[in-house]
């Protein structure tokens, strides 16, 4: 049975990643790519889906873990009666080929030790052909196109179908494996030095951290250790970010809306440019903006909510039904048939993203302002039809109130690019729409009995999207239409003070229980309460999320407050994000920053 979600570590090379158990298995690793089939599904199944085991095999007396200050190196401690060893985790930043390193280090007495890797490729269910390296170095599985190399100076056997290997550790021993892929059709990769590749991935992060401007009070560490977990998803090769690393972690334990994350999403775009911006990282920002531009390019029809990690659009959704699933959650999905529902908010957010991008002067392709035009005049046409909303329906489209605002945003910062670039457009135009569509949301979407703005069109729920109408500048944090949306939403939207996606009260054809608050959602009414000047409402709200991080400083998409666990795909990009924002508004609010933190340009 695979660990809670929150005992589980990251650690990863920044084009794959994998998840290490407080128990020291590493229970999910997709390679060469966050989007292949995994080779360890334990996190999914059982051990018999593939896992990689490093622990003591006497009693455990204590458990401790810590990320090195700064890095992504993942030290997990086992205290037990003959002593005590640290357990050393990291990928080194790739190469010729994509590596995970475990040392294990001998810190008092003598522990004895035991090793069992279980490699299982196409999730979970492809046994390898195992066998020596011909040269003599390593134990090679190949199955198909893929292909890994164990090395190890500890001798190694086989029993049924699981590598295996016993030894001792003593004081000032270090024991190395190296597990590394390659495809199965190229020569077997060449050896690393595990100590030296220690070093350089102790240097790279630490450099890399070395560039943030984050000086606020705030947790600074959390605030790192969310930044190094977005470089972490990043595809380096592309500059796309993953929303999380996993797929079907259930947003319910036990419940069945279980859905593959492995892929970009454009609703986060603009939240990600102020995240890496305000933090010193406009290389990366810039690499994200480019990788937006290119994942839109083409017809404005055809955009999509998502892309995979390249700029793939076709994420064909299958299930895997030979995997039992998280906690027996089922079905475990791969691809996100999400991928083709209408979501007219999005266009919002990609011209909302070049904007941001140019007020901040990043960089930008001369021809962004082109194929934004494009989907201005493609939005024109088509901003008044129902969608599938922000979190992706499955039903039936309706008119979402958050839809409708993302594209009054779209030709709202297209007009104020061209008033403040002088770009050429038919502003005229998109000044008549971007007022009508206005209207329509003050008019439609506001429900004066219940003081609010509602989820969608003719309904009397609410929907968390709504905290986001002051932080894209539809209406100021004063009026009293925010007010009391802000307001309705505490009232009714908030268990055991975290705020849901959806409202509670709605009732649905799908038997489910209700799933977990949305922990992005809390960080959003935080920043809501900042615009409103609010700021110690908003530092309780910041607080109540931060306390339920795990003692690594990672977050997943939601919070069971009823079970007190984090649920949902893990880490969450969205979260982290959503985290690394609101401390820098609290920073700013607090005059505890230097300069201020880049807010949307409204």
């Amino acid at each position: 049975m695979a660990s809670r979600i929150e005992d589980y570590g990251l650690i990863g090379d920044c084009e794959t990643a994998a998840l290490v158990g407080r128990d020291g298995s590493i229970d999910w690793l997709c390679w060469p790519a966050f989007d292949s089939d995994p080779c360890f599904a334990a996190l999914l199944g059982t051990s018999r889906n593939g896992r990689w085991l490093l622990a003591p095999t006497g009693e455990i007396k204590q458990t401790a873990r810590r990320y090195w200050d700064d890095t992504l190196i993942l030290e997990t401690r086992f205290e037990t009666q003959g002593g005590a060893v640290a357990l050393i985790d990291f990928m080194p930043p790739r190469g010729n080929a994509s590596d995970v390193v475990r040392l294990v280090r001998g810190i008092s007495g003598r522990v004895k030790m035991r090793m069992e890797l279980v490699i299982r490729f196409g999730f979970g269910v492809d046994v390898p052909w195992v066998r020596k390296n011909p040269d003599g170095d390593g134990l090679l599985a190949i199955s198909g196109q893929d292909m890994t190399v164990l090395r190890t100076p500890v001798e190694t056997r086989g029993k049924d179908l699981t590598t295996i290997a016993d030894f001792e550790v003593g004081e000032g021993d270090t024991v190395p494996f190296v597990l590394t892929y390659g495809p199965s059709y190229h020569p077997v990769p060449e050896p690393i030095d595990p100590e030296a590749a220690l070093k350089d991935t102790e240097e790279y992060w630490r450099e890399w951290c070395s560039r943030s401007t984050y000086d606020g009070s705030y947790q600074r560490a959390l605030v790192m250790r969310s930044l190094i977990t977005l470089k972490a998803l990043t595809f380096r090769p592309t500059g796309g970010i993953v929303a999380a690393p996993t797929t079907s972690l259930p947003e319910k334990l036990g419940g069945a809306r279980n859905w593959d994350y492995r892929f970009c999403w454009l609703r986060d775009a603009t939240f990600t440019l102020l995240a890496l911006m305000n933090s010193g990282y406009t290389e990366e920002a810039a690499a994200w903006h480019n990788w937006l531009l290119r994942a839109a390019a083409g017809a404005p029809a055809s955009m999509q909510i998502m892309y995979g990690i390249l700029g793939q659009r076709r994420l064909l959704e299958w299930e895997a039904g030979w995997l039992p699933g998280y906690e027996g959650a089922q079905p475990v999905r791969v691809g996100n048939a999400a991928h083709a529902q209408l979501q007219l908010d999005v266009y919002g957010e990609l011209i909302d993203a070049f904007h941001q991008s140019r007020m901040a002067k990043l960089k930008l392709d001369k021809e962004n302002w082109s194929l934004e035009c494009t989907v201005v005049a493609h939005l024109a046409d088509v901003w008044d039809q129902p969608d599938h909303g922000i979190w992706e329906r499955r039903g039936t489209p309706r008119h979402y109130v958050f839809s409708k605002v993302m594209c009054w945003v779209a030709f709202d910062r297209a007009i104020k690019s061209a008033e403040r670039l002088g770009f050429k457009g038919p502003l005229v135009k998109w000044r008549v729409l971007r007022d009508a569509i206005h209207r329509d949301v003050c008019h439609r979407g506001f429900d004066p009995t219940l003081n609010s703005f509602v989820e969608s069109y003719g309904s009397k729920l609410l929907d968390a999207s709504l905290l986001l109408l002051p932080s894209v500048g539809f209406l100021p944090s004063a009026d009293p239409r925010i007010r009391g949306t802000i307001e309705a939403i505490e009232r009714h939207m908030m268990p055991d003070g975290f705020v849901l996606r959806h409202d509670p009260r709605e009732v649905s054809d799908e038997i489910q229980p209700i799933e977990g608050a949305f922990l992005a959602c809390s960080l959003w009414l935080a920043d809501a309460h900042v615009l409103a000047g609010d700021v110690d409402k908003a530092q309780t709200m910041f607080d109540r999320v931060v306390a339920v991080a795990n003692d690594l400083g990672l977050l997943a998409e939601e919070f069971d407050s009823g079970a007190g666990r984090q649920t949902g795909n893990f880490p969450q990009a969205l979260t982290h994000i959503a985290l690394i924002n609101t401390a820098h508004n609290l920073s700013a609010a607090r005059a505890d920053a230097e300069k201020p933190a880049v807010q949307r340009s409204t």
